[in-house]
């Protein structure tokens, strides 16, 4: 089974200039808490809720002048359509990320994919071992 059988189609992308505020009222309208961040399918980098608290609020960061792009994640991580679901899960694992965008063969944003989504799909050993890699950096360890 691939990626493309059970990614989220239609990911919330957003604008790099949208407001830490902004962005915040999105997530909550939309029940989520992790968004990307992009223009005409091109993605620039990821934001989590996670993002807005540490690195704009708790850095005292004015919210509404505060935009996406100058807090979210850069580096970005993503898989293909086409990868196998057992394959994406460990690279999850190991780079201990709980999201990922999907990308096609043009490397245009078709989708998301998160740890939730692969869990249904995936043999008991690998699942373990994804969760497990994935906890240690949540946990502090």
């Amino acid at each position: 089974m691939n990626i493309k059988d059970i990614m989220t189609t239609n990911p919330v992308l957003i604008k790099p200039s949208t407001t830490i505020k902004e962005a915040a009222a999105c997530m909550a309208r939309e029940g989520i808490g992790f968004l990307l961040a992009g223009e005409d399918d091109e993605l620039k980098g990821t934001l989590t809720d996670r993002d807005i608290v540490l690195r704009a609020v708790a850095a005292g960061k004015d919210i509404e002048s505060t935009t996406v792009e100058d807090i979210l994640t850069d580096d970005l991580l993503y898989c293909k359509e086409g990868q196998d679901i057992e394959e994406v899960a460990r690279n999850m694992g190991e780079k201990q990320v709980r999201r990922l965008p999907v990308v096609n063969a043009q490397k245009k944003l078709v989708g998301v994919v998160s740890l939730g989504d692969l869990a249904k799909y995936l043999k008991p050993e690998t699942a373990g071992k994804v969760l497990n890699d994935i906890s240690m950096k949540f946990s502090g360890h």
